[in-house]
């Protein structure tokens, strides 16, 4: 059973990533860029914390860097440009 979770993980957390990704161009982009900042945090520490803390030193400066960008993504929203804007405004 266990082998069976550990490779289904990737697959889902890669089917998460091209669906948030795709969703950030507008739609409900608040609640996917929060979800893709927390993916982010468990990539980070999943794959490169147990090797160093410091994401310089074990090679983590994506993972931190999407983390945050998502992070602000989830308190800007879209923007006027969005899907999100264009549904609140019909």
């Amino acid at each position: 059973m266990n082998a069976l979770i550990a490779r289904s993980t990737p697959w889902l957390l890669s089917v998460f990533e091209l669906v948030g990704g795709t969703l950030l161009l507008g739609l409900f982009t608040r609640p996917v860029a929060l979800v893709l900042s927390g993916l982010m945090t468990f990539a980070y520490f999943i794959a490169h914390a147990p090797t160093d803390f410091w994401p310089i030193v074990n090679r983590g400066e994506l993972a931190v860097l999407y983390c945050l960008v998502f992070l602000y993504l989830a308190a800007a929203g879209g923007g006027p440009w969005s899907m999100d804007a264009w549904l609140r405004k019909k």
